[in-house]
């Protein structure tokens, strides 16, 4: 599919789509006084820059004649760039905030840069910080201190490009998860005596089946599907059922369109009747791949503009087709032919060796000079190199030395999720990981 939707984030942010539970026992009747609706903490976009991204829009619609030009846009204004010249009639403050802003994030991406020279033991002392950046795609490299409307123009382009095949790159990563999980087992099972390893593979076994003992699961989208959500979450007649009605009720934000996270919130009911997070046997990285695979449904069958927003206009007449009323039974990922082939899984294993290696390697050469330094007596605890309180003197090769202690499959655990990549790489700056997101720039 051809999905444009970088232009989509900056509208659905603008227009403050992101989801407010229903309060489905407040009364009617009553007049309640406006309060002031805070906002929850976003979905996360997975982009290495998504706090970056966020806080951009955020000042941007400060700004009365921004937003106007943003509501009233569509989507080739947006693609095309012209949306970015409205940049110049913004207001003082609002561009004195997004320079603050560009400024903090080329500070953030060299902290990045320096932590990818510092673990691969480069040493640059004359660092031409403006070329490095280049492999930021998201701002011009060239003015690092004031944001203008090439600025803008790159983050909406970036987003857009990257965004597009993020479906994709969960489903891969769920997919390497799978396997990391299943050469876990198997190893596992390798350091059993025969009797054990045969009563422990019945026991998995029977927690396979146990999984696979649920409910029956209606097709996301479906009527009855719908119906379900309409009784048991909405607490009405399902006699009664209004797809108008359901349609304004789950469009929680009341912007006329139901976003990917409205939709995803209407999977719940069918999500419980397969995985619940107290049941050993139930894995919930499995439930959001399952919750992917449903959004991607309904997205294909609905979404007629592939805009990812469901409009009022395209959900009725979604009601209209025959698979809305009889629908096959949703096949879940237990039903469907497994993720990865055995092929695709020694490929892995021989990737995990190979980093484990490398990994080994690193250790050997750290231990080997931690020990020349104490021979030497100047070890980390030796008189002539301990850090006094308060000194800033470097300690860059204790600090590698922690860095690489810790399990392989830590590490590789760490990197499967894009969502905890990103959030690790804003909070803490410096880890191995920082590597894969320079390798995101063009080679």
């Amino acid at each position: 599919m051809n999905l444009d939707p970088g232009w989509l984030l900056l509208l659905s942010i603008s227009l403050e789509v992101w989801s407010v539970p229903l309060d489905r026992n407040a009364t009617p009747q009553e007049a309640q006084p406006p309060q002031e609706v805070k906002q929850e903490d976003n979905v996360d976009t997975g982009l290495y820059y998504d706090r970056y991204l966020r806080e951009v829009i955020e000042v941007l619609e400060t700004d009365p004649h921004f937003r106007e030009k943003l509501q009233t846009a569509d989507t080739e204004d947006i693609k095309n760039g012209r949306l970015s010249k409205e940049l110049d009639l913004v207001g003082h403050h609002v561009r004195t905030r997004l320079d603050e802003l560009k400024r903090q994030e080329v500070s953030r991406l060299r902290m990045l840069l320096k932590a990818k020279l510092d673990s691969t033991n480069t040493q640059s002392l004359q660092m031409d910080h403006a070329s490095l950046l280049k492999q930021f795609e998201h701002l011009d490299p060239h003015n690092q201190n004031t944001f203008e409307a090439k600025d803008l123009e790159l983050l909406i382009s970036t987003a857009t490009k990257d965004l597009e095949n993020y479906d994709a790159e969960r489903h891969d990563e769920f997919k390497r998860y799978e396997m990391l999980k299943e050469h876990e087992r198997r190893e596992y099972l390798k350091g059993l005596d025969q009797e054990k390893r045969e009563k422990e593979e019945k026991r998995m076994e029977e927690l396979k089946e146990k999984h696979r003992k649920h409910p029956k699961v209606n097709a996301p989208g479906s009527v009855a599907q719908l119906r379900e959500v309409w009784e048991e979450t909405d607490g009405l007649d399902p006699t009664e059922f209004n797809p108008k009605t359901f349609f304004k009720l789950h469009d929680t934000n009341g912007d006329g369109v139901l976003d990917e996270q409205e939709l995803e919130a209407l999977f719940a009911k069918e999500l419980e009747k397969v995985y619940d997070p107290k049941n050993e046997e139930d894995d919930m990285m499995e439930m959001e791949e399952e919750r992917l695979r449903m959004r991607e449904h309904v997205m294909k069958n609905v979404d007629m503009n592939q805009d990812r927003l469901v409009s009022l206009e395209e959900f009725l007449k979604s009601t209209d087709k025959k698979e809305f009323n009889s629908p096959k039974e949703w096949d879940t990922l237990d039903d469907t032919k497994p993720v990865f082939t055995e092929a695709e899984l020694q490929r892995f294993e021989a990737e995990l060796r190979t980093k484990e290696e490398e990994l080994g390697r690193r250790a050997e050469s750290l231990r080997q000079e931690q020990d020349l330094l104490k021979e030497r007596g100047q070890g980390p605890g030796s008189p002539e190199t301990r850090v006094p309180t308060g000194s800033t003197r470097d300690v860059s090769e204790e600090g590698r030395n922690r860095q690489w202690r810790g399990s392989l499959l830590r590490v590789l655990t760490e990197n499967y999720s894009s969502t905890k990549r990103c959030r690790k790489l804003e909070d803490q700056g410096a880890k191995a990981p920082v590597e894969q997101e320079v390798q995101r720039g063009p080679q």
